[in-house]
């Protein structure tokens, strides 16, 4: 295997080992610091999706760890965020039970069936947006380039959407599930 297929994997490596320094910025209110980072981790989840699509470089390891490392980041940044009391807690521990939810579904599902293959849903692709637009925004209106009243439309779409997307993935998760388990009995 050719070391080129690795390079998507190295960037959600770095992905990784950037979320503890993005959080250190948040932490401390270096917001400039902070979106030049998340800039950057951005950046390097949209290059290691094109290189891994574009050249056939997709691996095991990288379907895995590409959604680990956006919710590494997306969680750490929210706990950070809440901390500072920028996000409200009730949207981070909403935000926080969805993905516990969702891997809790995931590895009841694989022991049931002993197959899993994740598919992110549309809804929860555009939860996923609004996720990272929020953070976005938290930094943007504390930096003064964004107004608070949109920072608040935000944060209603990004609930609506965190609920709306769990739900859907309670049901269809159940739906596959109760599928598999009538396919077995047969």
């Amino acid at each position: 295997m050719s070391w080129r297929r690795q390079i998507p994997n190295l960037l959600t490596g770095i992905r990784f080992l950037l979320v503890p320094y993005l959080v250190w910025l948040l932490l401390e209110e270096r917001f400039w610091q902070a979106l030049g980072v998340f800039i950057i981790m951005g950046f390097s989840d949209g290059m290691d999706g094109y290189l891994a699509k574009r050249f056939d470089w997709r691996t095991e390891l990288g379907e895995f760890m590409d959604p680990l490392a956006d919710k590494t980041m997306l969680v750490s940044a929210y706990v950070a965020l809440g901390w500072l009391g920028l996000l409200p807690k009730w949207l981070v521990i909403v935000v926080i039970a969805r993905d516990i939810i969702i891997l809790t579904g995931a590895i009841a599902y694989h022991f049931l069936t002993r197959q899993l293959h994740m598919e992110p849903s549309v809804i929860s692709k555009i939860n996923t947006l609004f996720q990272i637009v929020l953070v976005l925004g938290v930094i943007l209106t504390r930096l003064e380039f964004m107004s608070v009243g949109l920072l608040q439309l935000l944060i209603a779409l990004t609930f609506v959407t965190t609920v709306i997307s769990g739900l859907d993935y309670i049901m269809e998760w159940s739906r596959r599930a109760t599928k598999q388990l009538r396919r077995g009995a047969h």
